[in-house]
């Protein structure tokens, strides 16, 4: 039986909370629960395992954030971003990244054209930026500039060409492919702009017996044709579902103390991490980890944010928010670790109170 909203706005102490749930978010929440476990099994006759990259791109999704996926070729990274968009009826456009790629080939330009009263007017032609699923494919081989023009977009959801503002379409989402094995001839992403990927991705390669699995799939006739699932709209109200989920006291001060102690130079740091990172994340790190929460509850069809869903997305919110140290490079400790440790030791931690 569903909890009654009464109930929803307290959590297991007891303790009052800032929101609360109606009976029709209740409904809702399980609705979405529902379709997440459709989507996982329609994509999965697609896509060879690769289970929690699916379920980290729903979060990133319905949380209205933009995703960075990192591995190397032939990880299907384009076709899940694809298909993804197949089984949601949105709108996709692929982007490929190159070294001469303009600001205006993403987001669209004025061109002179003839009317038919004979005049001469500019008309704004919509770049690929104008969807409502852009893959951003091998970014980092473009050229700063370039990357700059998705920045407006990715924040405000629109773009200004020629002191003209335009919006983009809603849903929208920005997936960026990175190939972290070929260095030569890219142009690493500058802080300002991974600041505004909500989750790193990481792809790993499959299992033996998933590579058997994909072998036989991918060998013999053309991939299915995914059902759709459910429209913009939909997803439109879901998203704004996700932001009612109640969140308890504990859980933002986790949250707050968890970031803080990425940053060196904060007291609550510990003497560890000081030689191994330089830099630390900023406040819309603590922003994505309660709305990650709140969307991995909402896709469990759980109605309230519990230590767990901030501990599952803590690596993908902080791994490519902090810039480690040559120390910790020539130790072989990368920034997950980091991650990883800090929130091994935040949770055993009694008092979870923001110094």
């Amino acid at each position: 039986m569903s909890p009654s909203s009464e109930h929803l706005g307290k959590d297991q102490s007891g303790q009052q909370q800032s929101a609360t749930l109606t009976s029709d978010d209740v409904s809702q929440i399980e609705q979405l629960c529902e379709c997440h476990e459709r989507l996982k099994r329609e994509l999965g006759r697609v896509i060879v395992g690769q289970k929690e990259v699916i379920e980290q791109l729903a979060i990133v999704l319905f949380a209205r954030g933009h995703g960075l996926l990192m591995g190397v070729p032939g990880l299907a990274k384009t076709l899940l971003v694809s298909k993804l968009s197949e089984t949601l009826s949105l709108g996709f456009n692929r982007v490929q990244f190159t070294p001469d790629l303009m600001p205006m080939d993403i987001t669209g330009t004025d061109i002179l054209q003839d009317t038919p009263d004979g005049r001469r007017e500019f008309k704004f032609v919509k770049g690929p930026i104008f969807s409502n699923i852009v893959l951003a494919d091998e970014i980092n081989r473009a050229p700063p500039k370039t990357q700059a023009a998705l920045l407006e977009a990715m924040q405000e959801r629109r773009v200004t060409v020629l002191g003209s503002s335009y919006e983009l379409e809603q849903p929208f989402m920005v997936l960026a492919t990175q190939n972290p094995v070929e260095q030569e001839g890219t142009y690493p992403l500058p802080e300002a702009q991974l600041d505004r990927f909500m989750f790193l991705i990481e792809l790993t390669y499959p299992s033996e017996e998933e590579e058997i699995q994909i072998a036989r799939s991918t060998t013999g006739d053309d991939l299915v044709t995914l059902d759709a699932l459910m429209s913009g709209e939909e997803i439109l109200g879901y998203q704004q579902l996700v932001r009612r989920i109640p969140v308890p006291d504990h859980i933002y001060r986790y949250a707050v103390r968890l970031v803080r102690k990425t940053r060196p130079q904060e007291q609550v740091s510990p003497q560890w991490l000081k030689s191994y990172v330089s830099w630390g994340a900023g406040p819309r790190a603590i922003q994505y980890l309660i709305l990650g929460g709140k969307t991995r509850a909402a896709l469990r069809g759980q109605y309230m944010v519990s230590l767990e869903d901030i501990q599952a997305v803590a690596e993908s919110v902080l791994s490519h928010r902090l810039i480690t140290t040559f120390a910790a490079q020539s130790e072989g400790v990368n920034a997950r670790e980091v991650v990883s440790r800090l929130v091994e030791e935040t949770s055993k931690e009694g008092d979870m109170g923001v110094t």
